[in-house]
């Protein structure tokens, strides 16, 4: 009967085999049931920019524990996937491959690139969506979205239309961060600034009129072409008299303006600085309170432009070099000094941007933030872990308008149409054919696309029938818990809550729970250019994907990172071996179909009374915790009991009994064994269904009524089974096993040699006498004799001799 069990677990054979089962079954899918309490999780999005890393696994578990978990309690659990269309980082996948085939985008054209864009995000689906069912992932997958599919599409031109109707969005000239081989607009999150060493440059320039020189001090001499102005601190008295007066700008010869203004800084450099209004954010808002001309100097691929001069067509490096060597030529190079700062670069190529001033579109992000904050201040939105909660507060409260505008062409099209004859613009959900205001049919819509987070920033609802009133949206939004990484915490989450609040008029989630980092043995980020990655597909290949989920799991706390070890893989790996051993012994004990499972409390003995009374304050505890949201915890608990008490202390006390042809123990074991499958399921789906199926056939057919541990019900916590003093007993009972297994290992015994013990329990010798034999079996020690003692201080006190 137990011949169809093998000895060791062998994941490669069970894995697939259940994933398609629940599948064909239909478990994932979430209906709308008034009777049932909603859980949501929406899924973040992985881009379509290859296959899954390790950091995605990081996200797709903590999720998937939740969702079993909540489908187990009863609730209708949906778990939503989708797949982000990765605007910029697909774009740079694809233009790499063409330029490998010796072309590009501009060869291709506009509609021809784009076919070829959404051929290799076809694939990438697909791949992406084979890899999330690998790891266990139980989503609805007849709800999967993508964001460029044509609802989340309506939901973005929608969005786009009242925040443009309301004046939230606006195209103005702002600085904005321009990634040169990226060719597009880059918001500041998407800026990574790095401290590198530079140099501080001085230079002089001659005031208009006099012999004198004002001398500045920069770090991009080349920007010297693009001045409109010198400004120094308004309380800096050694300028008193340059102030009002016209420098003359080096190189160029074009006179500017000394100004004064409370920007400056009168410890940096000399005190008197340039103000190039088209390449610095500073500079920018310094030309704003001042009326000065903005010159922008550079072109897209930040070589120098018409308005550079003699410099114009060279990179800007070069010009920095050209420029330097007219100024010492000049002697107006004072000198240079070393001078560490910090710059930006395009988060994705690592390209150092520019800032430049350019036409762009802006969402106000002020009158979005108000509620957004409200939301969190106001516990309506709880985030864990709460240290984030000032971090989210912090960015808020001084949150700088959001550049959404992009200079690609994958990605949702800016839903703007320039008249050519009128001059007007036209903004609708639906394209246009004709201008609104002059009806002229020359009209052409804005080139660009957004910024792939306005369209993440609508998940919540747009995945749910937003902006129609749909069945899904009123009974699963609010979603219930929105789990991501803390690096995106401002990327999309922020957002999130700013649009859900906009366009539902709701908060889109109640839980924020971030999960950290994925680091290394040493500690060190996980990172293809470090070599230390490790392909999550390989990995469940070795040690098997529930080894896998346990070792990003166990004893790991919400928003701390995870240093992935061989060890840990290791030991998640054994303890799914450990439990599949456990099961098989249980299994091979049950004789017939016939077996009584029944549990009568009023004859178990003090070992039985015990492991159910640790089962019920392990169930209670793991549900409090994971109520918490410390799963790491709430699995460490759980490992602990099954190993650590049923396995190694409850099987081999009942083995004893076994042996000896006393078949009462079998009840306990199968009773503790299932719900032990049961409260583990969550986070290790596949093993604990493959043994609670060999329990359930072994069984008889109306033990278990549900064909799957997927739906099976969540354990819950039986206070009747509570027995501190069965507890205490075994405790003790425990503790004189170890101390003679202790004695002997001390003394080096041969494990074929047997030791006479005497052991000392105080008031617990009547209670532990009858465990004799059981003592004498798990410790190797005969005769075990008990003599009297002081209490509990002597469990510890064996007397032992050679036998």
């Amino acid at each position: 009967m137990h011949s169809d069990m093998p000895k060791a677990y062998e994941p490669q054979k069970v894995e697939r085999k259940w994933y398609k089962f629940w599948l064909e079954k239909g478990y994932f899918r979430a209906e709308i049931d008034p009777d049932k309490q909603p859980f949501v999780v929406i899924m973040p999005l992985p881009n379509v920019t290859g296959g899954l890393h390790m950091g995605h696994v990081c996200f797709l578990t903590p999720e998937d524990v939740m969702t079993r978990w909540h489908r187990m309690k009863g609730d209708s659990a949906l778990w939503l996937p989708g797949i982000d269309h990765a605007g910029i980082a697909a774009q740079v996948v694809v233009e790499q491959q063409l330029a490998q085939e010796g072309t590009d985008r501009h060869k291709l054209g506009r509609e021809r690139f784009l076919e070829r864009m959404s051929k290799w995000a076809k694939q990438c689906r697909q791949t992406i969506t084979e890899q999330e069912q690998r790891v266990g992932s139980s989503c609805d997958w007849s709800r999967e979205k993508f964001t460029l599919d044509e609802g989340p599409s309506r939901a973005v031109r929608t969005a786009f239309v009242r925040l443009y109707q309301k004046g939230l969005i606006y195209r103005g000239e702002r600085i904005i961060n321009w990634c040169p081989r990226c060719a597009t607009a880059l918001s500041d999150l998407e800026t990574d600034h790095k401290d590198i060493q530079g140099n501080l440059y001085y230079v002089r320039y001659p005031l208009a009129g006099t012999k004198e020189f004002i001398t500045v001090a920069t770090t991009r001499p080349e920007t010297i072409l693009g001045d409109t102005a010198v400004a120094v601190n308004p309380k800096d008295k050694r300028f008193k008299g340059v102030v009002g007066q016209m420098a003359i700008l080096p190189t160029v010869n074009r006179e500017i303006p000394v100004i004064t203004d409370e920007a400056v800084e009168p410890e940096f450099g000399t005190g008197a600085v340039k103000i190039t209004p088209a390449h610095d954010p500073v500079d920018f808002e310094v030309a704003q309170r001042h009326d000065l001309p903005l010159v922008n100097i550079l072109n897209p691929d930040v070589t120098m432009n018409e308005n550079a001069g003699k410099y114009a067509g060279l990179d800007r490096y070069k010009c920095r070099e050209a420029i330097l060597a007219d100024l010492k030529k000049d002697g107006l190079l004072v000198k240079i000094e070393p001078y560490g700062h910090s710059v930006g670069h395009c988060m994705r190529c690592q390209t150092i941007i520019e800032p430049t001033a350019s036409r762009q579109w802006f969402i106000k992000a002020e009158p979005l933030a108000k509620p957004a904050i409200d939301a969190v201040t106001s516990g309506r939105i709880n985030i864990i872990p709460e240290r984030y909660t000032k971090v989210y507060l912090n960015w808020m409260e001084n949150i700088r308008d959001w550049c959404i505008s992009r200079q690609l062409w994958w990605g949702h099209r800016i839903p703007v149409w320039y008249c050519g004859k009128c001059g007007e613009l036209t903004v609708s959900v639906e394209d246009v054919k004709k201008c609104a205001h002059c009806g002229s049919s020359k009209i052409e819509q804005d080139p660009d696309v957004l910024d792939t987070w306005f369209s993440s920033a609508l998940w919540t609802h747009s995945t749910l029938g937003w902006p129609d009133d749909t069945q899904d949206l009123r009974y699963f939004y609010p979603t219930t818990v929105m789990e991501t990484g803390y690096d995106i915490l401002f990327f999309w989450v922020a957002r999130m809550i700013m649009m859900g609040l906009e366009d539902v008029g709701d908060i889109p989630f109640s839980t924020v729970y971030l999960h950290g980092l994925l680091r290394d043995e040493k500690g060190e980020k996980m990172s293809k250019v470090r070599g230390n990655v490790l392909d999550p597909l390989d990995t469940m290949d070795k040690y098997g994907t529930d080894a896998l989920r346990f070792a990003l799991t166990t004893d790991v706390s919400p928003g701390n990172d995870i240093n992935l070890t061989a060890a840990r893989l290791e030991a998640g790996r054994n303890f799914a071996n450990k439990l599949w051993n456990a099961a098989r012994f249980v299994v091979r004990s049950l004789e017939t179909e016939d077996t009584a499972l029944e549990i009568k409390r009023e004859g178990l003995g003090v070992e039985e009374r015990w492991i159910l009374s640790r089962l019920s304050r392990t169930t209670a505890n793991a549900v409090k915790l994971m109520e918490g949201f410390q799963f790491g915890e709430a699995l460490r608990q759980l490992h602990d009991f099954i190993w650590g008490e049923f396995c190694d202390w409850y099987i081999e006390f009942a083995k004893i009994r076994l042996s000896a042809g006393d078949s009462s123990p079998l009840s306990v074991l199968v009773y503790v064994l299932e719900a032990s499958l049961r409260l583990l399921h969550p986070f290790m789906p596949f093993v604990t269904e493959e043994l609670w199926q060999n329990l359930k056939k072994r069984l008889p057919a109306d033990w278990q009524k549900t064909d799957s541990i997927v739906i099976a019900a969540y354990p819950e916590a039986d206070e009747k089974a509570v027995d501190p003093e069965a507890e205490r007993i075994m405790e003790a009972i425990i503790e004189i096993i170890r101390a003679i297994r202790n004695t002997r290992a001390e003394h080096k015994v041969e494990s074929n040699k047997w030791i006479e013990a005497r052991v000392f329990a105080g008031e617990l010798n009547a209670a532990i006498t009858p465990y004799a034999p059981a003592i004498q079996s798990l410790a190797r020690a005969k005769p075990v004799s008990f003599g009297k003692g002081r209490g509990r201080r002597n469990l510890m006190k064996t007397c032992w001799r050679w036998c």
